[in-house]
Formats: structure tokens, sequence, C-alpha cells
């Protein structure tokens, strides 16, 4: 018998985990399937090329189509997770990623994987908005930044060793392996959020949410809002300068530089330890500094790591192991980036968390995937790739420099 339509009467309701970590393990995971299901095929790029009898540009494709997906379904499940709750509209994603790996084990053309990718990324999204969203109604300001990067030790420890799972099942005999283990995943995912996972949603979510028309114009307050967009901005393209990297590492890694799948899957692990040890740093900064002194300190030194960078492939100084230094001082000061200004946006919109969180996880998919499409076009070679970043990390400094909306704090202890 159900109390209203959301649980039966007499069953005990989940409850978040009461030990931090417990929470930072559930809400990292929810959030780490996304780039999990992105990464755990990289390795297999160039053996989908003659599996499937198609080109690089088509084989690249499949991974934009599942972050356009991700756009499409974050839009989709913020409102509706401020309308319904937090734990439903997870457990409808996660359905759709089970039932798309499913069929992508058996799929016979690129122009399907394609397709099942981009309803993957829709079914990952929901996790991430969701546990974005459950972030805001628990944290604000500098506790929000703080479990941000937390989290980031999960997110960042997933998707590191994911290549290095993709190319273990690979070995079984197939690439199609890889999305047997995903199917598995998302069921077990699917079964912790269902005993897990509550509806966090504050009373004035609650209200401001009274019906799906509302909470869908929550979208039209949230891009009206200048300092809310200018610090939204900023996590995607710190994000795309990253993803500029997951998208060419195959090809750079194992056809530029001729190295097997196996020392494709210890770089990109490498380089990701420097991405996680950036977001415990970060982690541990917030208590001292606030999380926009931070961000005005990072910025400038990640543009200059990126444009050394730039200067070495242009000169073609170093080879592959100048390449990775570099990028792992970029993924390092990268983790004192997306998670102090997400915080910031967030502090911002407490009435309608799901949008919001929705809103940046979009924002930072849509620059990913229009960063892929500017690689398959002018090439992922590493000069392509290292002025790409450069000029998306000066972007992201122009707009935290641009007006009073983003004046530095005058105090540590301001959020805004």
């Amino acid at each position: 018998m159900f109390d209203g339509g959301t649980r039966l009467v007499g069953v005990r309701p989940p409850t978040l985990p009461r030990s931090n970590a417990g929470l930072i393990c559930l809400l990292g995971s929810m959030t780490a399937l996304g780039a999990v299901a992105g990464d755990i095929y990289l390795p297999s790029l160039p053996e989908l090329i003659d599996d499937l009898g198609t080109s690089r540009e088509w084989v690249q494709a499949t991974v934009t189509s599942t972050m356009l997906g991700g756009a499409v379904g974050q839009l989709l499940i913020g409102p509706l997770s401020d309308r319904y709750g937090r734990r439903q509209p997870v457990l409808a994603g996660l359905t759709l990623h089970v039932l798309a790996s499913v069929v992508i084990v058996f799929t016979p053309s690129i122009a399907l994987l394609i397709g099942l990718r981009f309803c993957q990324g829709i079914g990952n999204a929901s996790a991430g908005v969701v546990a974005m969203a459950i972030i805001r109604d628990l944290r604000s300001g500098s506790k929000a930044a703080r479990l941000l990067s937390q989290l980031m030790l999960v997110i960042g420890v997933a998707p590191l060793f994911a290549p290095s799972a993709g190319t273990a099942l690979a070995g079984l005999g197939s690439w199609r392996y890889s999305f047997v283990f995903l199917a598995v995943v998302g069921v077990a995912l699917g079964a912790f959020v269902w005993a897990k996972v509550p509806d966090t949603r504050s009373e004035a979510v609650k209200r401001a949410a009274t019906g799906l028309g509302p909470a869908f114009r929550a979208y039209g307050r949230l891009l009206k809002d200048r300092r809310f967009m200018g610090f939204a901005l900023i996590p995607g393209l710190a994000q795309s300068a990253m993803m500029s990297w997951v998208i060419s590492s195959p090809f750079l890694v194992r056809t530029t530089y001729g190295q097997s799948a196996t020392v494709f899957a210890l770089v990109f692990a490498f380089c990701g330890l420097f991405m996680v040890g950036g977001a415990q740093a970060n982690a541990a900064l917030v208590f001292r500094f606030n999380p926009k002194t931070l961000l005005f300190a990072a910025l400038p030194v990640e543009l200059a790591v990126a444009a050394a960078g730039f200067g070495f492939s242009f000169f073609q100084w170093g080879g592959l192991w100048a390449l990775v230094a570099g990028l792992a001082g970029l993924l390092f000061v990268n983790g004192l980036v997306p998670a102090n200004a997400a915080a910031l946006a967030l502090s911002r919109h407490g009435e309608a968390a799901g949008a919001a969180s929705a809103l940046i996880g979009t924002v930072q998919l849509a620059f990913t995937a229009a960063v892929m499409v500017v690689l398959s076009v002018l090439g992922d070679s590493q000069r392509e790739m290292t002025a790409v970043q450069t000029v998306v990390l000066a972007g992201a400094l122009m707009i935290v420099l641009a007006g009073g909306a983003y004046r530095r704090p005058k105090s540590a202890t301001s959020p805004n």
C-alpha cells in the first residue's frame, strides 16, 4: 500500500549514509557513471574502426553522441528531480543506461552505435544531475566546494582505471565486453540508489516545483542571472580542456607515438592521478581560502601551463614524455577550477537545485562536445589539442575577469 504514490506504507524509507565517506562514495559513484561509460572503451577505439568497417571520425562521433545525449538528459532530468524527487528520475535513467548497454553488445553498425550511445548519455545524466542536486540540498558555499572536491577522489579514480578495465575486457575477445560490464554496473548502482537515496529536496524546492511548467521555467531565471551563468560556464570550459586530452589521447599515444594499449592505459592513469591530487588539494584549501579566491589563482596558472604545452608541441620539443608532464600539471591545477566555480554557481539558486545542477552539467557537456567536433575537423594531433586547451582556458579567464559581477571577494569567508 502506498502513502501517496512514492513509497510503501510500513516500509522503512531510504536514508543517505551517515558517514561522510559513505556519502562521498555513493554520490561519487553516481557522478562518475558518465565518465566511466565514456572512458572504458577508449583504448579500443582503433579496433572499432576495423570491427565496424568505419573511419576514425565516425568512431569519435560515438563519444560525442554520448556527450550530446548527456546534455539533453540533464536538461530533462534536472526539473523532473525538482518536481518528483531525487530518486525516481535516477532509477528511470539507469534503466535506460542498462538497456542501451545491452543492445550495444549486439550492435552491427556504427550508426546504431552512435544512436545507442546518445541514449546511454541521457540515462547516465540522471545519476550525475541528482548527485549534484543532493549536494546543493545538503551543502552550500565553501562546504559544497569541499564536498565536490572530495567527490573527485571517486569521480577521478573510477574513470582513471576505466581504460585499464576496458583493455582487460577487450582482451577477453572484444570491445563489446566493456558494455556488458557497464550494464552490470548500472544494475548495481540502481540497487544502491533504491536502497540509499531519499528525497533530499528542501521545502523551498518543493514549493517552487508545484508542476512541470514552473519546474522548467526555472531555466529562464537561471539564464537571466549573469553571475550564475558566468560561474556555470567556467566548469564547462575547464572540463573541455581536460576532455580534449581524453578524446585525443588514444590516437596520440597509440598512433602518433606508436605505444600499446597497455602503455596508453598507464599514461592515462598517471595523468588522472594528478587530476585527483589537484581536487584533494582544493578540498583542503577551501578551509583557508574562499572558492572565488582559489578560482582567481588557479585559472591564470592553468592557462600558462596550457600555453607552454602548445609551445612545446609547436616546436616539437620533448616528445611523449614532455606531453605527459605538461598534461599532468594542467590536470592538477584543473582540480582547483570546476568544483569552486560550480559551488559558487549552485550557492545562488537553492530553490531550483536540480535545474541549476542540470544547466551546469549541460554547459559542460556542450562545451566538451563542441571541442570534440573541432578536433575531429582540425585533427587530433598534439598541436591542435594544446591549441584548443589554450583557447578555452583563455575564455574561462576572460569570464572571471569580466566586469563587476566577478569581483574578488572582500573577505575570505564570503561565498560569492
